[in-house]
């Protein structure tokens, strides 16, 4: 009988107990939020962010929401800041290239440090003032008294990095990265990182009982969001693209695991459906169609799937569960929708595992070699042009995430990104210099494959990263595709495709190499996304001669 649901029960990793506070603050007549601190107030701790373009320092209430301006008077004098920290009864402010400091009852500051960088953050614990600066790739480590150097470190990430601190931790977030990072207050060692829910976090405050292992931090938000502006002054246009500041705050939960962290996630609804339309009249016997289904994985559990329009039943193909359709005949113009809809709880992931990890990594077993390293989807593996580019690609690196890792930003020095129709052999994108996504993952996948780092394919679709749109219904215009690549006594590690390739000649944001974040939508491991079987093994059919796809997303709550 024909499966009408499957219900697949959570592996042991995605059994979390974070502590449930998802809420969403956006502060009243906020346009930019940027800097975040936690003060202790008579009820409940309150936080006090600046509001950069207006000048404000917020003074914002977790519980209610409500915003109050504490510098009225002084906001000239608060425009462009981008950091702040509060140290007992002093508050410091990062403005342009200068620390200022003083009492935070007057807001009487003055410059105590002077730079020939950008400063862009700034924290203070005890005797001791952290300031970060994106020009100098460096966390600057002061005496806060005499305002002395003492040492300085290197930033974890490439984009703009606010900072807080409490106790033994320096607490980093980095715009571009989309992460936070966690770091060792002593000696600058990286602890942890995990990446945001949304793009471009600017602020980062820390509660106490927070640690790198896990909890709650809270994080400002600012960006600026497309919108359709109906303008009552031009009535032939009344409709016109223009943007809009977009700030909010949200706490960011996460929990370590052994070799990854997990962060905020989402439980969503996904829809894929089939809705036969074949553009020639064909008649079809005994017609097998299979759909992969989505993966049980380290960051997504699959709660319930249940068929669309006709009913399937399930198989299990290379350890994925597959959706199977059985149509007996196809007649000319006959016309059927069918597919699945699915539950899915989805987090953010990012593995903790450094180079000196793998340093004396096992070989390869025959399996993963006969499997992994072959030419098996025209990647013109053989061709004199890739097989330069992955000699060039590695050099003379021995250690295998650094190989990879140079693989990728070779292959991100010469493509940039673009939509095609149809998707070619690695030589021939190397040569054009131009790629889809999927022309990105045929590059990496040739390239590690030469120098024998077993990898594979992954997809196929990423929901629209609209976690504020709760209960609104999210349709992709694209289908996606990126790459894992396997460590031996490690495992399988996710590597976007093109992403991260944001600006020419790099440096290259390392958000999405050994991670990926909660939208994306994990599938067609190891089987193909979708594969047609007809009794009559000479027919060549094309899934887009016959049928047009439908896919949907609905985020349903945020995960506690």
């Amino acid at each position: 009988m024909p499966n009408t649901g499957l219900s697949l029960s959570a592996p042991p990793d995605l059994k979390h107990d974070l502590p449930s506070m998802p809420r969403l603050i956006y502060p009243v007549g906020a346009y930019a939020l940027s800097g975040l601190t936690r003060r202790e107030g008579d009820d409940s701790p309150q936080l006090l962010s600046l509001d950069t373009i207006q000048g404000y320092l917020l003074q914002i209430d977790p519980q209610t929401e409500n915003s109050q301006i504490i510098n009225s008077r002084q906001v000239e004098g608060f425009k462009s800041a981008t950091g702040l920290s509060v140290w007992q009864d002093r508050l410091w402010l990062a403005l342009g290239h200068k620390v200022l400091s003083g009492p935070l009852a007057s807001l009487a500051l003055e410059t105590v440090i002077s730079l020939p960088y950008e400063v862009d953050g700034v924290a203070v614990w005890q005797q001791t003032l952290y300031v970060t600066s994106q020009q100098a790739n460096a966390i600057f480590v002061y005496d806060a008294e005499r305002y002395q150097l003492i040492t300085e470190f290197a930033l974890p990430g490439i984009g703009v990095e606010n900072i807080t601190v409490f106790g033994e931790y320096l607490w980093l977030c980095d715009r571009t990265e989309q992460t936070v990072y966690c770091l060792d207050r002593a000696t600058g060692e990286q602890l942890l990182s995990v990446l945001t829910p949304f793009a471009s976090p600017t602020g980062i405050a820390v509660p106490p009982e927070t640690t790198p292992e896990g909890g709650t931090v809270w994080l400002t938000y600012a960006t600026e969001e497309p919108y359709v502006r109906d303008n009552p002054n031009t009535p032939e246009f009344p409709y016109q693209l223009t943007f809009r500041d977009r700030t909010f705050i949200h706490p960011l939960q996460f929990q370590k695991k052994e070799t990854y962290a997990l962060s905020t996630g989402y439980r969503i609804e996904m829809i894929y459906a089939e809705e036969l339309e074949p553009l020639d009249e064909l008649q079809i016997e005994n017609l097998t169609w299979r759909m992969a289904l989505p993966a049980n994985t380290a960051r997504q559990r699959v709660v319930s799937v249940e068929p669309v329009g006709l009913p399937f039943i399930t198989e299990q193909v290379n350890g994925q569960n597959v959706a199977v359709f059985k149509f007996d005949q196809l007649a000319p113009n006959e016309r059927h929708l069918f597919g699945w809809r699915a539950l899915l709880e989805v987090r953010g992931l990012k593995h903790q595992i450094t180079p000196y990890d793998v340093e004396d990594v096992a070989s390869l077993s025959a399996d993963f070699k006969q499997r992994y390293l072959v030419d098996d989807d025209e990647l013109a593996m053989d061709k004199p042009t890739v097989r330069e580019a992955a000699r060039r690609a590695v050099g003379s690196e021995t250690n295998l995430l650094r190989q990879v890792l140079s693989i990728r930003n070779y292959v991100y020095d010469r493509l940039s990104y673009g939509i095609r129709p149809a998707i070619d052999t690695p030589d021939v994108v190397l040569e054009r210099g131009i790629g889809s996504c999927g022309e990105y993952v045929g590059l990496l996948l040739a390239l590690c494959r030469l120098n024998g780092i077993a990898c594979r394919t992954v997809g196929r679709y990423k929901c629209p990263p609209k976690a504020d749109q709760i209960g609104v219904l999210l349709e992709p215009e694209f289908n996606h595709v990126w790459i894992e690549f396997y460590v031996p006594g490690v495992g399988w590690l996710p590597m976007e495709s093109n992403v991260d390739d944001v600006q020419e000649g790099g440096p290259y944001p390392t958000r999405f190499f050994m991670g990926l974040p909660w939208y994306h939508i994990e599938m067609a491991k190891e089987v193909p996304f979708e594969r047609l079987q007809p009794a009559d093994d000479s027919l060549e059919l094309k899934i887009g001669d016959l049928a047009l796809n439908h896919v949907r997303f609905r985020i349903l709550e945020e995960l506690g």
